[in-house]
């Protein structure tokens, strides 16, 4: 039936790649790194290009972040008004579209995948950019012809469940482009995908925005972990290993910038009670301005479990803090260069991790020689340099856009 109304949509498509890029958002009005990282995305296009933010939900009154100038935003489902009874019995009722394993699956239901559908259908020309499979998946079945699609992963391919891996590989090759923010997760997704790759698989890097506050002097007392209080960032570990740190200096803090659900913030809360830290460890809350918190900090702490690319990282940065973080799977061994300007720790255990701050604490020389080698580091990760692959990735897929490619055909790359 798809196929039908495709062929009928066909003959009346506009050329491919004119008109606006779309790009879908689960929550534009919440706070990430995947809001924050589109929102900067959104303004570098707007310069040039028509560009829309399509939010499936509202849930806030106010966003979090500024909107780029220049850029809409468009709800489908706003949350923050009363619906009709149809209306709230649809979205009582689960998703039909989108494999339950995605993690966005809580928040969607059958409303959202009609509202999702219906917006998919009446669109004609230019880009659509999906920022989860959620939408890279929905994009792949119902994007008509004339649109291209662009799908974006911000996690790893292993980190999804193998029932989602199972549909990306079903569909992705559909997209006329998939990007990753590693090298290692590009090799991951072209052995997925190596029956029918899209047209353009590449690695595209976030940009580092351009945050509030000055190059940090790295002479206050306090290490900064930076992130949403979920089981991968793994903020139980970095606790634990604040233990090795206030042990050896009971002087220094460590502050902890993020949010989540009220449990996982209590959780969190009770384990630093429970380890004899509290006062040494603060739970700062979400900082809106990510940059001044890292301005009036020392030294950077990751120990996640697994990062999609590693934001934060990035950030610290760019206002030349040295950062010192687990070896996980895949982003910071990507950014981060051992020993020059950050620092890698190959052991899970967060003793190690606790050991590592306690050198950068204790060699001041090192601190500032890897948090000047950041600042250079960071250039490659700026807009000025990722924008206009962004660019040419958009113009080689108005370029080439025609019949699929056989399976034996390569993947088109943007230059690095």
């Amino acid at each position: 039936m798809i196929g039908a109304l495709n062929r009928r949509k066909a003959r009346g498509a506009p050329p491919a790649g004119t008109g606006p890029v779309r790009i879908f958002l689960l929550h534009a009005y919440g706070m990430g790194g995947t809001i924050r990282t589109t929102l900067n995305l959104a303004a570098h296009l707007a310069r040039t290009r028509d560009v829309e933010i399509v939010s499936l939900v509202r849930t806030a009154e106010t966003p979090f972040f500024d909107m780029p100038p220049g850029v809409r935003v468009t709800f489908l489902d706003d949350r923050t008004v009363r619906h009709g009874p149809l209306a709230r019995r649809l979205a009582g009722m689960r998703s039909r579209l989108v494999p339950e394993q995605e993690k966005a699956y809580g928040t969607m239901s059958l409303r959202t995948d009609l509202l999702l559908v219906r917006y998919l259908r009446s669109v004609r020309g230019g880009v659509l950019i999906g920022t989860r499979p959620a939408f890279n998946l929905l994009m792949a079945l119902f994007a008509p012809p004339g649109v291209l699609t662009v799908g974006q992963e911000h996690t790893t391919y292993e980190a999804h469940a193998p029932e989602l891996q199972t549909a990306i590989r079903r569909r992705y090759g559909r997209l006329d482009a998939l990007t990753t923010l590693t090298e290692a997760d590009l090799k991951a997704y072209r052995k997925a995908l190596r029956g029918r790759p899209p047209r353009h698989l590449l690695r595209l890097p976030n940009a580092v925005a351009e945050l509030a506050g000055d190059v940090s002097s790295l002479e206050e007392k306090v290490v900064v972990g930076i992130g949403r209080f979920a089981h991968a960032k793994g903020f139980d570990r970095l606790v634990n290993a604040w233990k090795t740190v206030a042990a050896a200096h009971p002087d220094w803090e460590l502050h902890i910038h993020g949010g989540g659900t009220e449990e996982r913030e209590q959780r969190l809360r009770d384990r630093v009670e429970a380890a004899g830290l509290t006062g040494k460890v603060k739970l700062m809350g979400s900082a809106r301005e990510t940059g001044i918190a890292l301005s009036k900090a020392s030294i950077h702490a990751v120990a996640s479990r697994y990062e999609g690319f590693g934001m934060t990282i990035l950030e610290a940065m760019s206002k030349g803090v040295p950062v010192v973080s687990f070896d996980c799977p895949h982003g910071p061994r990507e950014i981060i260069t051992d020993g020059h300007d950050g620092l890698l720790v190959r052991s899970t255990k967060a003793a190690a991790l606790g050991r590592a701050v306690n050198r950068l604490i204790e060699d001041e020389s090192l601190r500032r020689t890897l948090g000047a080698n950041a600042l250079t580091t960071v250039e490659r990760y700026r807009m000025t340099s990722v924008g206009p692959r962004w660019d040419a990735l958009l113009e080689e897929m108005a370029a080439t856009a025609g019949p699929e490619p056989s399976p034996s055909t390569s993947a088109g790359n943007v230059p690095d």
